[in-house]
């Protein structure tokens, strides 16, 4: 008998869109804002008119399908895709670059990948030089990538598209994995968020964020009436999310549901990093990893590394339900022995439930509400 039901945000409670648009945004700037790489002939702003940001996002991601393909390999974090995407066409940049203005470029990039060394690299690029998006959108299904392997992408693309093995050092990987994660928050935030969110001010102004344009994937009332049913019949609640803490605690205030989850049930990305600096040995934590919803179980009181000492599959898990709308929530459900329910409200809406079937989920829901009759039998 179930006992615990353990929610995502993104795809189930909220529509992922504007994630998605903050991830496109983030990469648009870090290859055309004069603070970054600064390649023409793109003009940067940090006002996008809606249009403007269409237009963005399906250049950048391909009309979503390189979504699709990251997704669909179990990467679940807007970090993780704002990353890969721009590592791949700073190494195809790089890799147009003739001998000595390749070997120079490298030297600056050897050790540090920030705003500043992208600066100094833009002044070692020539105009001509060509994106394509596209590329990595045809390398994508071969690639593999895989949460804990993003390290190893980083070192296959300058022996691929470079032919270096010269930048193999994991500094410059993680400067510029973390120079993404806060462009991404910039805009998914805003101006007036950035501080709360990665401790330092905004290094371009003006941008407003998407905290306060989340769409809910069910009316409010009926999200509420559902976490007041749970509650009321004894449930235990959790939330589980790739988000970090601003963005999980400021919507799901807004919209009442943060009233029925208790604080130590809520596991963010900034808990995910908090713990991957606690217990480095064990690797990425990110979902598919089952840490955050182990977190979750269990409540921050309990010590990462306590949870991370689990054995797996859990005793308990048939108790557990977790309900996601993607593949990375359905392997952390599996490791630990959980049960697992679809919403098919995620990035592929209805197309995903011929995926969620050949992989065995338990349930398939239309909507994060239908889980009700399914916890009343």
């Amino acid at each position: 008998m179930i006992r615990t039901v353990l929610f995502d945000i993104d795809g189930v409670l909220l529509s992922e869109e504007r994630c998605f648009d903050a991830s496109a945004l983030a990469v648009w700037e870090l290859l055309y804002s004069p603070r970054y790489l600064g390649l023409s002939p793109e003009v940067f702003t940090p006002t996008i008119g809606e249009t403007e940001m269409r237009r963005i996002r399906s250049t950048v991601f391909c009309h979503d399908d390189v979504l699709n393909l990251l997704k669909s390999q179990g990467l679940n974090s807007n970090w993780d895709m704002v990353f890969l995407t721009f590592s791949y066409q700073l190494a195809h940049v790089l890799s147009q670059l003739e001998d000595k203005q390749l070997a120079d470029a490298l030297q600056i990039l050897e050790h540090l990948i920030d705003d500043q060394s992208l600066r100094d690299l833009a002044k070692l690029i020539p105009g001509n030089v060509q994106l394509d998006f596209a590329a990595f959108l045809r390398a994508l299904p071969s690639l593999e990538i895989k949460k804990d392997e993003i390290e190893s992408f980083w070192s296959s693309l300058w022996q691929t598209l470079i032919g270096t093995n010269d930048i193999i050092d994991t500094k410059p990987f993680r400067s510029l994995w973390e120079l993404g994660r806060e462009v991404f928050q910039e805009w998914y935030v805003g101006e007036a968020f950035i501080e709360q969110s990665i401790g330092r001010k905004a290094r371009q102004k003006g941008k407003k964020g998407f905290l306060h344009e989340e769409i809910p994937l069910a009316p409010v009332e009926d999200l509420n009436k559902l976490f007041q049913w749970l509650v009321d019949r004894g449930f235990r609640i959790g939330i589980g999310t790739g988000r970090p803490a601003v963005e999980t605690f400021e919507p799901l205030s807004a919209i009442g549901l943060l009233q029925w989850v208790p604080s130590h049930a809520i596991v963010t990305a900034d808990d995910v990093l908090r713990a991957e600096k606690l217990v480095p040995e064990a690797g990425a934590l990110g979902k598919p990893h089952p840490y955050t919803y182990l977190q979750s179980y269990f409540g921050k009181e309990k010590a990462p590394r306590d949870v991370l000492e689990v054995a797996l599959p859990m005793d308990v898990g048939e108790q557990i339900l977790i309900i996601g709308d993607s593949v990375a929530d359905f392997y952390a459900a599996r490791q630990m022995g959980a049960r697992f329910a679809a919403v098919l409200t995620g990035l592929n809406g209805q197309e995903a439930k011929t995926e969620f079937e050949q992989l065995g989920a338990d349930f398939i829901l239309d909507r994060v509400i239908d889980v009700l009759p399914l916890l009343s039998n």
